[in-house]
């Protein structure tokens, strides 16, 4: 697979122009080459990438997701450094913006770490931001605000006026996922309610004794989401994390089995998944307060 490690080498692959400043690229509006095919293979870089896309062109990453795009709104995707994306049907003319940063570009800079925090960067594209006009032109507006700097001549304050103007990006694009996020609870159904079905028959059958303790990329991949997307959806619902829920699951069938049977603690542990009985019990009177034994002696009393 192809690792892109300059901007030089990923313009030349998608047919931009050559960037302006190694380490930060914009891309906007642009009319590819007539000989460039329309699909790029499968390929990584060590950019993070910003994209606002204006008119649909197809975009598909590896991996999971199974939503459409909505041609009548325009998308924003963000991709973190390393992740394998792959470019179809990619349209010669390219309405839009396109943002590359090196992770270099960042160092010294608050945003270094506070990008970090910003989990859309670990969405499939599929599960993109739709945005709507509205809010499409508060994000084109900003993105205008760093071509000026970026086709300007450098100088000591462009990289922080730049990256300050990024920063309110990814605010902006944190409201509107929140937003997104509550209106497509009637679109999509609630989360919870198919997550909670997967995590029961996952408890109920002999699964987890074979595999483990269940995970939220295991739950993710039957729900046909990433991880981090599936989580913070489920925190919008339910103001709780997938893993949270998974542990106050475990916590609730633990809570039955001591109450209802005479089985020693470990071999409870055991049977829901944890190989590590300290773990069990650690977990346990994190969530419940006291220990197993504890709490089964409570009930007994």
């Amino acid at each position: 697979m192809k690792h892109y490690s300059s901007l030089e080498e990923l313009h030349k692959a998608y047919g931009f122009p050559p960037p302006e400043n190694p380490l930060i690229s914009i891309v906007c509006d642009v009319v590819r080459p007539a000989d460039f095919g329309n699909h790029i293979p499968q390929h990584t870089s060590d950019f993070f990438v910003i994209c606002l896309k204006k008119m649909c062109s197809t975009f598909v990453s590896y991996g999971y997701g199974k939503t459409k795009y909505d041609p009548s709104t325009g998308t924003m995707f963000f991709l973190n450094p390393r992740q394998i994306v792959e470019l179809n049907d990619l349209e010669q003319k390219i309405e839009g913006f396109f943002m590359y940063v090196h992770q270099d570009f960042l160092s010294g800079h608050p945003l270094h770490h506070e990008i970090k925090k910003y989990s859309f960067f670990e969405y499939e594209v599929n599960e993109a931001l739709h945005v709507s006009p509205k809010e499409e032109k508060i994000i084109s507006e900003l993105f205008q605000k760093i071509v000026i700097e970026y086709r300007n001549n450098q100088d000591e304050f462009s990289r922080e006026i730049i990256l300050s103007h990024i920063q309110s990006l990814l605010k902006y694009a944190s409201r509107f996922y929140k937003r997104q996020f509550m209106d497509r609870v009637v679109i999509s159904g609630h989360t919870l309610n198919k997550f909670n079905e997967v995590l029961s028959g996952y408890l109920q059958k002999d699964t987890i004794q074979r595999q483990g303790l269940p995970t939220v990329t295991c739950i993710a991949s039957k729900l046909h989401l990433s991880p981090r997307y599936l989580s913070d959806l489920l925190k919008q619902e339910t103001g709780k994390t997938a893993i949270e829920l998974i542990h106050l699951s475990l916590i609730s069938e633990a809570k039955n089995l001591l109450r209802a049977s005479n089985q020693p603690i470990s071999e409870i542990g055991y049977a829901l998944g944890f190989e590590n009985s300290p773990y069990f019990s650690k977990l346990f009177k994190k969530e419940v307060g006291i220990s197993p034994k504890d709490y089964r002696e409570q009930f007994l009393n």
